[in-house]
């Protein structure tokens, strides 16, 4: 009997152990989400300080956008702040809403990778599809997720 209960007991510990990591990665995912939403609204919102906040302050950090005109790209978080800087001194807040698929989102221990279309509607006009890849990095001591790597090419429409 108490071999059994033993068994039992172990059995639940492992199952409830099983579905603490599923929320974890179902929290994970959602975080995931809401960053690189909350990186894109602060963009077009020119709000530099939470877009700063969305991404990794590191020498790997990289930007790049590509489409018809040809290819765009910063390598390093000094050359995605110097490049966006005239953006966000000149810009204003524009009317843009934003659709978004999400395709595939995996979680790598500390690291992420997400990948989704969008598509930007500005005062009412669809702009073409775009394809978007991200690449995240987990801050151990904030426990939030941040913009490592940024991806965009832009489909001709």
């Amino acid at each position: 009997m108490k071999k059994a209960s033993l068994i039992f007991s172990l059995c639940l510990l492992m199952v409830l152990a099983a579905q603490g990591q599923k929320t974890n990665k179902v929290s994970d995912v959602d975080a995931i989400k809401t960053v690189i939403e909350q990186e894109t609204k602060a963009f077009f919102d020119i709000d530099y300080k939470k877009w700063m906040e969305s991404w990794v302050h590191t020498p790997s950090a990289y930007w790049s956008y590509a489409d018809t005109s040809g290819i765009n790209y910063f390598e390093g978080w000094n050359a995605i702040e110097v490049g966006f800087t005239d953006y966000f001194v000149t810009s204003k807040p524009a009317n843009i809403n934003i659709e978004r698929t999400w395709q595939e989102i995996k979680v790598y221990g500390n690291g992420a990778y997400a990948r989704f279309k969008q598509r930007l509607i500005t005062d009412g006009v669809r702009g073409p599809e775009q394809v978007e890849i991200r690449v995240l990095e987990k801050d151990k001591d904030k426990n939030a997720w941040k913009i490592l790597l940024v991806g965009v090419l832009k489909k001709e429409g």
